[in-house]
């Protein structure tokens, strides 16, 4: 059995657990049943980025984008749980299918464990604003360590767990700080952040999506995310988008720019301001948490399907 990994271009932590939580969760998984393909942590619920063929085992995925596959032939399909309960609506499910996403058991890893706290006030963005925008430069401005979701997966969770509080537009770095006991404020720069699997997600552990709004920090960001910049309204560009998608690992894109000069660093680095300012307001709202008895029934629910999982498969 193999785990599925959905492998952008652009690197994403919370994609990227998938290579190695499955082993540990379920040792042994990947020498049995070869013609099965273990679907688990991320929003890949979708006919486009799921094979057709094959059968598929489905432990804690969410909806989010695209087409939802017809999950009904269990020769095909074997759902055991499902992200949250809006996943299991779309989905046709009992709604007590949708336990939560599996990346929260990433915290009964021995290595994720007994971390010592780090002191650090982190604001860890959406793979597309890690992208485009100058969040890093802004970071420095307001008092927040700056975490790239794009980085290696393992260094990426350590960051989260070993901060004292998480300003999160990427849901995963909701997500993994909930589940470290570290708490979060939701943020978001654009429409194109996806509400659905946020609202999901946070309704399986009873907490709020209710993001603070902070605006674009670039021109280039805005055009990829088809959003404002200092009142003037962008169409999302899909080359712009598909353009960032190519640059797994890079610093600040700069899609189209001259030059960078430093009077025009200066300039950017004043754009910015307003983003600079929502940012610093965001970090000093109210964070949040999930209770402690809610977080623990969730995770164990989730274990006893995956117990259910080993009986069955391994």
């Amino acid at each position: 059995m193999k785990p599925f990994h959905w492998e952008s271009t652009h690197g994403n932590f919370g994609d990227d657990l998938n290579l190695w939580l499955w082993d540990f969760l379920l040792p042994g998984l990947r020498n049995a049943h070869e013609e099965t393909l273990l679907v688990g942590v991320g929003t890949v619920l979708n006919t486009e980025i799921l094979p057709a063929d094959g059968r598929k085992l489905v432990i804690g995925s969410g909806f989010g984008y695209g087409s939802l596959p017809d999950m009904g032939d269990s020769s095909q399909w074997d759902v055991r749980c499902v992200r949250g309960p809006m996943t299991a609506q779309k989905a046709g499910l009992p709604v007590e299918m949708g336990i939560v996403d599996p990346a929260v058991l990433v915290t009964e890893m021995p290595e994720f464990q007994n971390l010592s706290k780090s002191g650090r006030r982190t604001f860890i963005p959406h793979w597309e604003s890690a992208a485009a925008g100058i969040w890093p430069e802004i970071c420095k401005t307001v008092g927040l360590s700056y975490l790239d979701p794009r980085g290696e997966a393992k260094a990426v969770i350590r960051e989260i767990a070993t901060s004292e509080l998480i300003v999160a537009e990427s849901m995963h770095g909701a997500i993994l700080a909930d589940a470290f006991r570290v708490p979060w404020i939701a943020v978001s720069s654009s429409r194109s952040i996806n509400s659905f699997k946020w609202n999901d997600w946070a309704r399986s552990l009873g907490v709020t999506y209710a993001p603070k709004h902070i605006p674009v920090s670039t021109r280039a960001e805005a055009i990829a995310k088809g959003a404002k910049f200092w009142g003037v309204g962008f169409e999302r560009n899909q080359q712009a988008a598909t353009d960032l998608e190519k640059r797994r690992h890079g610093g600040t894109v700069l899609l189209a720019d001259p030059e960078q000069t430093t009077l025009r660093v200066m300039a950017k680095q004043a754009l910015a301001m307003p983003s600079a300012l929502a940012l610093w307001q965001a970090s000093k709202a109210k964070p949040q948490l999930s209770k402690d008895g809610t977080l623990a029934a969730c995770k164990e629910r989730l274990l006893n399907v995956i117990e259910g999982v080993r009986r069955d498969y391994l």
